[in-house]
């Protein structure tokens, strides 16, 4: 299990996008919040700067769809060089089959939840899915207060993972920094999309490596934990 840090763009000065990556070298993904005004309260972006993303190089580009349809639109991002490809479990259809078409099309495949969404119904196929992102706060904007109260689903989905032993990652998003962390860390997650806490940092590369070196202390300690 090796802990991945996702600095989101949301955060960054877009105007200065190059410079903004160039801030964030240490990190192992760029987390890219695609918002269409329906799904979610808030626009965002779309392709285009999914595309700029990709031709800076350097880090794959994660992308997280706050869509409707995103059956129609997922496979798109694929194709545009997205590594990894979030659709919500909430607005899609067809999960296996979007999930299987973007895995097609070379990227990884991700479902996501909101807070108060249950995944139950996702556990028995857990295997189609390279990801699983848990919403931490619910979807739409930055800055956001971590919800403590979605540790028993990030935990829940750990265990069902363990089970299957499938190799699949666990994502979170909103609200993390260097105290929630460690509780997402505990429950089981190993992916941590960060946006404010590096953004905000004097030293993004500095606060990435903090926030990396902090869960893979806690992952350490925990029985989901392989070496």
């Amino acid at each position: 299990m090796h802990v991945k840090i996702a600095p989101s763009i949301l955060s960054c000065d877009i105007g200065l996008l190059n410079s903004e990556l160039d801030r964030i070298a240490s990190a192992d993904l760029v987390h890219v919040d695609v918002m269409d005004g329906h799904f979610v309260p808030n626009l965002t972006w779309g392709l285009p700067v999914v595309e700029a993303a990709v031709r800076h190089g350097g880090l794959p580009v994660d992308t997280h769809l706050m869509i409707e349809d995103p059956d129609r639109w997922a496979v798109d991002y694929a194709n545009a060089g997205a590594k990894s490809v979030t659709f919500h479990a909430e607005a899609v259809t067809a999960p296996i089959t979007l999930a299987r078409r973007i895995r097609a099309a070379g990227a990884k495949a991700s479902v996501a939840f909101r807070p108060s969404t249950d995944p139950g119904p996702y556990l028995d196929f857990i295997d189609e899915f390279d990801m699983v992102l848990v919403m931490t706060v619910e979807p739409g904007f930055g800055g956001q207060r971590f919800l403590d109260a979605t540790l028993p689903k990030i935990r829940r989905v750990r265990e069902a993972v363990t089970a299957s032993g499938a190799q699949v990652l666990i994502q979170v998003d909103g609200g993390i920094d260097r105290k929630t962390i460690i509780g997402a860390a505990e429950a089981g997650a190993d992916v941590f999309v960060a946006g404010s806490a590096v953004f905000g940092s004097s030293d993004p590369d500095a606060e990435i490596r903090f926030l990396r070196s902090e869960a893979e202390r806690i992952l350490r300690g925990t029985r989901f934990y392989q070496a």
